[in-house]
């Protein structure tokens, strides 16, 4: 067998692991590049590869998710959301994905003593999803956002 070949796997191997050796790390993400994965097969497809949403039924996170953090309330939203609560991902991998989420969509918005999720605060959360009062819940708290930029 051609010993390139035998190499090739282990080359591939060491791009990946540099590719994420290279990621700048984010509190609470213990594995970006699997929050990024988690993102684009249970998130993108409704709230967009960019965090976009349409502002409809799939509400935009991108400039606006972390700003939840700043109402009282705002912080349980997120976890009791119904794409968040009622996803088919352990707490462990959605405390990963909810915090790498937050600093990629709205890194300006993040207050300066943030305390990412944890598996545990996300298990109590998604235990009481929100369901037909999540439109309501949701216009509430951006109604009680600061105008002034962070």
């Amino acid at each position: 067998m051609n010993a390139g070949l035998l190499l090739l796997p282990l080359g591939l191997a060491l791009i990946a692991v540099g590719a994420r050796a290279g990621e700048q790390a984010i509190p609470g993400v213990y594995d970006a590049y699997q929050a990024r994965t988690d993102y684009q097969l249970k998130c993108q497809g409704c709230h967009r590869p960019d965090g976009s949403g349409d502002d409809r039924s799939n509400p935009p996170m991108k400039h606006i998710v972390a700003r939840f953090l700043s109402v009282d309330g705002g912080r349980e939203f997120i976890g009791r959301v119904p794409g968040v609560a009622t996803v088919d991902l352990d707490d462990r991998r959605l405390a990963n994905l909810v915090n790498w989420t937050l600093y990629k969509f709205d890194p300006q918005h993040m207050p300066r003593n943030f305390r990412p999720y944890t598996a545990e605060e996300l298990g109590r959360l998604r235990q009481h999803p929100l369901r037909l009062e999540r439109a309501a819940t949701r216009a509430r708290l951006v109604a009680g956002f600061s105008d002034k930029q962070d």
